[in-house]
Parts: C-alpha cells; structure tokens; sequence
C-alpha cells in the first residue's frame, strides 16, 4: 500500500532564504498529520552542512517519521558544459544527502527552458547530465526520479521538459533500473494538458508522486491552454485542498494501481493552512484505502 509523505510547501523561503522556520519546527509541525514520512527540499539551510545530516534523520525517527524522497533542481539545459558539469556535482552531492537520510528517492529535473538551447540540445544536455549521476545512484542504492515539473520555486525560466512530448521523449532515452518517474498531476494542468493523457503515456515509469490539486481562478481550461507564455499559467490556477480541484484521483489512482505502483505519495499542499493540509491527508488516506485495500 502507498505511503503518504509531505513537503512543505507553505514554508519554502522560511526553511530555504530566511531561516525563520527550522527543520525542527517543521518536523514537529508535520508530525501532528497523519502520514508516514517526509519529503526534503536540497535547498534547506541547516541540510548544506553534512554534519546536520543524521540530526536532521533523527529528529524524523523521533516522530515515527521516515524521509524517503529528496526535491531537487539540477539545471541540467545550460549550453556551458562547466556549468553543467557543476550542476551533476551538486545532484550527486543531493544524492549522498538523500542516502545519508535514509532515503531511496532522489529527484533530476531537465533543467531550466532557455530560449537560445534547441528541443535536441535541451534534451541530449539532460539525458547525458542524468546518465553521468546513475552510478553514484547503483552505488547508493537510490532511484532518480525525473518530475514532469513545472518550475523551481528560484529559477528564472519554466523546465525545458514541461510539455508532455518533450518529457516523453526524455524519459523514453534513459535505461535504467535507477531511473524513473515522479508523477505531478497538477503540473500537467499548468501546462494546459491533460494529466490523465501523460499519465497513459508514463505510468509503467511512475515510481513515486506528487500529490497536489488546482483551482482555476479565472477562465477555463480552455483558455488555459491557448496561453502561449507558459509563465503565466500560474496565474490562472491556486493550490487548494486535495480532491477538491481539477485533478481525477479516482482514474490517477486506479490507473497506478493497474501497473502496480505502491510506492511514496508526497502532498504537496497547505500554501493556505495546515487545516487544508489535513484535510488533503484525510481525502488520500482514504482514496488509498479505497485502491489499495
């Protein structure tokens, strides 16, 4: 049966600029849910200095709590190779972080969707970036998960792979038994497609999810999609509760079931509260006891 994690997403500059919340306060703040572990973020101030490591792990044990799944941002679609070359040194450093928590799943993005990098350049640049980190990954016993994502809390420009071809296209490149797919749903939707249609195309590489729901605060979906400046999708979707958004969780969840998915579900939700937070946790409590029984 899935386990549920959360990220906190309501709590990203707290946690990664300004130091006001600590991991400790977050832990304990999650703690109070009902879930089974949590979902790290690799630009937490206290996790740059190694030896916070297994403090940070202990303090998750402490609460009955597991930390399977790290969030990074490899920006792997830069034309300088240095560049690209610093960015797999940091993914590789994210990923003894993730193995020194105890955990098994750690994410690669493609990177960032420069105007001047090609669709063939973008997508040679991240498939050799993530196949250069695959054997720290065989050697720590870790899977890299590649999110259909829509764009870094600090980066500039969208991910390069948001579309679903191009996303595709990428995974469909890479071999390997440590690689594979964190499914977002809502991502999809901020990119003005249909989850469910990319969930068709990947659900026998989904190794982990996201879990997340979006309102539409203007328009409809239609007009989502004929936006053609895809950093204004945003603009038209708010987080909210889990369930009670544009996402199908009954077809999401039979569909992975089908294919056998019983990994990590990491929520990704309480931008407005915690109580929006548990009630996400409650409608995917019960969803997985509905599939999964």
């Amino acid at each position: 049966m899935p386990k549920l994690a959360a990220f906190p997403k309501a709590f990203m500059d707290e946690l990664c600029l300004t130091g006001e919340m600590t991991l400790h306060q977050w832990i304990d703040l999650a703690a109070t849910l009902d879930i089974d572990g949590l979902e790290f973020y690799a630009g937490f101030l206290e996790m740059k200095d190694k030896n916070f490591w297994p403090t940070a792990k202990k303090m998750a044990s402490d609460q009955g709590l597991e930390i399977p799944m790290m969030c990074c941002s490899p920006d792997f679609t830069h034309p300088d190779e240095a560049f690209r070359n610093e960015q797999i040194e940091r993914e590789k450093f994210w990923m003894e972080m993730t193995a020194a928590l105890g955990g098994k799943y750690c994410r690669v993005l493609s990177g960032q969707r420069r105007p001047e990098v090609s669709r063939e350049d973008g997508i040679q640049y991240a498939v050799s970036s993530i196949e250069a980190c695959l054997p720290l990954a065989e050697e720590l016993g870790l899977t890299l998960i590649i999110e259909n994502h829509y764009k870094d809390n600090y980066w500039d420009y969208p991910e390069f792979a948001q579309m679903a071809d191009v996303f595709c296209d990428l995974v469909s490149r890479i071999d390997s038994p440590n690689f594979g797919v964190n499914f977002d749903p809502s991502n999809t939707i901020l990119a003005g497609e249909d989850p469910l249609e990319l969930l068709e195309r990947i659900k026998h590489r989904v190794v982990s999810m996201h879990a997340s729901d979006r309102y539409l605060t203007a328009g409809t979906i239609e007009d989502l999609r004929k936006e053609e400046n895809s950093l204004g999708y945003a603009n038209r979707l708010s987080h909210g509760v889990i369930g009670k958004g544009l996402n199908d969780y009954d077809t999401i969840f039979s569909q992975l079931k089908q294919v056998g998915f019983d990994s990590w579900i990491s929520i990704e939700d309480g931008v407005n509260g915690m109580k929006d937070l548990e009630e996400s946790v409650s409608f995917l409590r019960a969803k997985i006891s509905q599939y999964w029984a």
